[in-house]
Order: C-alpha cells, then structure tokens, then sequence
C-alpha cells in the first residue's frame, strides 16, 4: 500500500476548521466557498483513511485522528512558510533571499574583479566568495548544487558536463611563466615562447580539479619543444610553493597578474601572446538576481579594458574560439 501524498493545500483547510470548530467561519478566513472547502476536507479524510471531525447540526468536533494530525499539519505548514520565505526577495532590498556562492579560484585574478563589481551593482544581494582552484572542480560542485558560479576555460570540460552549464565569455587572459628569481631568464622583462625550449613546465598535471588547465598547457607547448611536469603532490600555500619551486626549478605556467609567490618573478609570455579563456559558468536554469549582476560586470569590464579583443599575435587553441565568441 503506498504513503498518502497529502497536499498542503488540503491541510490549510483542516487546520482552519480545527481552529475555527465552524465549516461558515473556517471558509471565510479562507476566502474559500463552504462547498468547496467541505470537499477538501472530504478528500483529505479518504487520502488519510481517517474521519477528522464529527459534525452535528449544531456542532463540529476534532476526532482523535483529527487531534493526533493537528501538531503534524502545523509544523508542515510552518515549514512551508519558512522555505517559501527563504526564496521570496525581501521587500525593499531587491534581495533574492538566499546566497549566491561564487568560485573566483585564485585571489586578485579576473573572477575576483568581476565579483567586486557585481557587489557595487546589487549592494542587497549576498554575494559569498570561495575558491575552488580549477573549473572542473568548480563545475562538478555546480551541478552538486554546492556552488553557483564560478570562472574558468569552458572548451576544457567534458562536453556532458558542459551541456549542463550555462556560460558567458569573460577574457582572454595573457599567459606568463612563473620562474625562481634566480632563472636564467628570470631578468627578461618578457619571455618569448622560443626560449623555454627543453624547459619542463608545471601545469597542474593530474590535479584531478584542474585538467582542462593542463591540457590548454599541452596544446600550447605541442611541436615548441616545452614538456609538462609530471603530477607531483599539489603545493598548497606560498611557503610550501615556495619549497618545492626551490627543489624542483620547474617553472609555472601561469596568467599574468597572478599573486607574487616567495623567491620567483612573473613574467609574460610572448611570441606569441598565449591567452587563456576564461568564462563565466554556473548551472542551466538556475535563476539568480547575482547572476544577473555577474553579468552586467562582466559588460562593464570587458568594456573598459578590451578583455574581449585578441591581440594580433594571441594564439589560443582552435576548439576555444567557437565558445568564446557564444554568448547566453
């Protein structure tokens, strides 16, 4: 025998006449007519295989049934009201009611500048930073539902992933290679591709959160005579990046503008500029006021500083370009 399925709307009914004790009384506070509200209670009597009220000409009482269902039809109700009110945009704030959780992976990179933005343009909304270090990671807690945006290359995921996502072109990123201070092309102020010949770089090989990292990496050194590191354990915090650099001496693939790291310099890669490119990605659907806000961000920066014109000498790989050009 299945579980009833009750309908709350059938419980409203029967708690307004379990505190009424009056069917005339109880359908006027529901604005409901007496007819139709006698039927609901009918329904939920047979749903529940159980009489609620004895009625007499002159009264109505709860039955035992009636009087054990009255706390359980409370609380559900009560519980509706507070789900309901969780998702109803608070009045006058323009507030949606709950948090959006937005990935920006690393600190000081373009998701962070767009979430800032975001937050000047919607100051009701709550607009909550995390950081997930890689898109695939970050993309596998969107469709979780345990976060909501974040940034990153949308060609680099697996396509039943992204047929699940929504994205927004952001920014070609110029790329740069991280180097110990002491390299020697640590003193150029630019370093053309060429001259990383025969070099081993990290890219993040088997971080499982970061493959599509890797892989714009393996595209970019393919037939340029640049090979990447094998995984090694992930490094986490400057002073341990710091450590295993001065072990290891590989130089870091990395975007320009990435945090300074202890005992290394930054520098551009040219010859050509490779670009990394970043998205805007969050779950098909989903509805969000910070969303919208991302978005209008994104216009807004992408406006100001041409983070959406390639350079004449920018390379990035064929497959990226379609879904850079896309918008939602």
């Amino acid at each position: 025998m299945s579980s009833p399925t009750v309908d709350p709307r059938l419980l409203r009914a029967f708690l307004a006449v379990a505190e009424e004790l009056h069917f005339t009384r109880a359908a006027a506070r529901l604005y409901v007519a007496q007819q139709a509200l006698s039927r609901d209670i009918r329904r939920l009597e047979r749903e529940l295989g159980a009489e609620l009220f004895t009625r007499t000409t002159r009264q109505v009482a709860l039955t035992a049934d009636g009087a054990r269902l009255l706390p359980y039809a409370r609380r559900v109700l009560q519980a509706q009201e507070e789900l309901v009110a969780a998702f109803t945009p608070k009045a006058g704030t323009g507030a949606s009611g709950r948090p959006l959780f937005v990935d920006v992976n690393t600190p000081g990179l373009v998701g962070e500048r767009v979430l800032a933005r975001a937050r000047e343009l919607v100051p009701g909304e709550e607009l909550m930073t995390r950081y997930e270090s890689g898109l695939t990671g970050a993309a596998a807690e969107i469709l979780a539902g345990r976060l909501d945006v974040s940034f990153g290359r949308f060609a680099g995921l697996d396509p039943a992933v992204q047929a699940r996502l929504a994205h927004r072109p952001v920014r070609y990123e110029p790329m740069a290679v991280i180097l110990p201070e002491d390299h020697p092309l640590a003193p150029r102020d630019e370093v053309p591709l060429a001259e990383l010949a025969g070099e081993t770089v990290y890219a993040g090989a088997g971080n499982p959160r970061t493959p599509e990292w890797t892989d714009l990496a393996r595209r970019l050194f393919e037939g340029r005579g640049i090979e990447v590191a094998p995984p090694e354990p992930l490094a986490v915090g400057a002073e341990e990046f710091r450590r295993v650099m001065a072990k290891n001496r590989n130089p870091v693939l990395a975007v320009v503008g990435f945090p300074a790291m202890p005992g290394t310099v930054t520098r551009p890669l040219v010859d050509p500029v490779p670009l990394s490119p970043v998205s805007m990605v969050w779950r098909k659907g989903f509805r969000h006021p910070g969303v919208v806000a991302l978005g209008r961000a994104v216009d807004e920066l992408a406006g100001e500083e041409g983070w959406l014109r390639r350079p004449g000498d920018g390379w990035i790989p064929a497959m990226d370009s379609l879904n850079m050009m896309s918008r939602p």
